[in-house]
């Protein structure tokens, strides 16, 4: 992962959703400590999140490739996904001869055997580098969730009813499916690829060809959905978390950059940069003269920030590639008093020609190419207050 433009190491002055009540002229949110670029950086573990709807009695299940059962041979991730076998039998887990890091598995949970319909209510994911499995059982009376460790911390299991749950959904019950032709050829006319749209599973309704699916991921569970047609009309799945779209991307970096859409995100992949996240829900018309709120609830807006709040607060260095709109800048200059002026970069698009310049990133990589687009993000100049008035 490319690491953008190197910046000394600073006090930083400013942080994200300070607990003090009282407010600078600058509009900012308190105080933080300086953090340095170190990607290793050792941070204790997301409590266990809600998982996927748990599968039916005698659900079907996909034959495996050789190459996808981990567990076979020596390798680290096999070592890894051994020990948390070993950790979850002694709790009862029977997790038979194999788990798949970076997916959903379903087993009848050992505390209340499925209840009086017996079906297979724990949903258990290990994540992608075999680092911890976590769980959660669906059965109303039981809700067992909990947490093992591949290295020695020690294991969380409990009853997770006093979490909150903001429904529990999977690509079955939102009824999605791969991409199909049609959606991969709109895709490839703005230059994002095949590959690149796997990554970040990106689906289609089933009931509807010509819908996007741009599925929000946290720690590898699905947890929202954005919907996008091909005649820009969008909506979000209810009842679920906002957050910022391709947020395990920037779980171990120092530095990140916040763009304004999800194809945006996509686009700044082609160019080789995948340490960046797009906000849920665009941009608003103007810069707020209100005080920021101190308190989530009080931020409507902008909950998705507070909701990724353990991941934001340890960026060094923040590149703010918004549209260059005026809502864009509008969007920017929010982000920014929320954030962290002294630790926020931001882009300034290419002119097209005398009169006009691109808007967003993925109009840079369609007319300029990824060399370009990767450029431009490197050559982001320190965040200006006035910024938003430079129209």
């Amino acid at each position: 992962m490319a690491v953008i433009h190197h910046c000394p190491c600073r006090p930083l002055l400013h942080t994200l959703f300070s607990s003090t009540s009282s407010w600078t002229s600058t509009r900012t949110l308190g105080r933080v400590w300086p953090r340095s670029f170190s990607h290793t950086q050792t941070t204790p573990p997301p409590p266990p999140p809600s998982f996927s709807s748990p599968l039916q009695p005698n659900t079907p299940t996909r034959m495996l490739s050789s190459v996808e059962q981990i567990g076979v041979g020596s390798n680290v991730l096999g070592d890894k996904v051994s020990v948390l076998k070993q950790k979850m039998e002694l709790l009862g887990i029977n997790s038979h001869d194999f788990l798949i890091p970076g997916r959903f598995h379903h087993f009848f949970c050992p505390k209340c055997k499925g209840g009086q319909s017996m079906i297979r209510t724990l949903s258990l994911h290990v994540i992608q580098d075999g680092g911890f499995a976590m769980w959660r059982c669906f059965h109303n009376e039981c809700q067992w969730i909990g947490q093992v460790f591949a290295d020695d911390r020690a294991a969380y299991d409990g009853f997770g009813k006093k979490f909150k749950s903001f429904g529990q959904i999977s690509e079955e019950s939102l009824g999605l499916e791969p991409l199909g032709s049609e959606l991969i050829a709109y895709f490839a006319e703005r230059m994002i690829s095949e590959k690149t749209l796997q990554r970040n599973a990106v689906m289609q309704l089933s009931s509807r060809k010509d819908v996007i699916a741009f599925t929000y991921r946290q720690n590898g569970l699905l947890v929202g959905c954005k919907y996008r047609t091909i005649g820009k009309r969008f909506w979000q799945e209810k009842g679920t978390e906002k957050i910022l779209y391709g947020l395990d991307d920037i779980n171990d970096v120092a530095e990140i950059i916040i763009v304004e859409g999800e194809i945006d995100k996509l686009s700044l992949e082609e160019a080789g940069l995948c340490n960046c996240v797009s906000v849920p829900n665009g941009a608003p018309s103007k810069v707020s003269t209100k005080r920021l709120p101190s308190v989530q609830k009080f931020d409507l807006q902008f909950q998705y920030l507070w909701n990724c709040k353990e991941n934001l607060d340890k960026v060094s260095r923040i590149i703010l590639a918004t549209d260059g709109d005026t809502s864009g800048k509008a969007l920017a200059e929010e982000l920014a008093c929320r954030l962290g002026k002294e630790r926020c970069w931001k882009v300034r698009w290419p002119n097209k020609d005398d009169s006009s310049y691109f808007k967003d990133a993925n109009e840079v990589l369609k007319h300029m190419g990824p060399v370009a687009l990767k450029k431009v993000i490197e050559d982001a100049e320190l965040y200006q207050s006035n910024i938003v008035n430079q129209v």
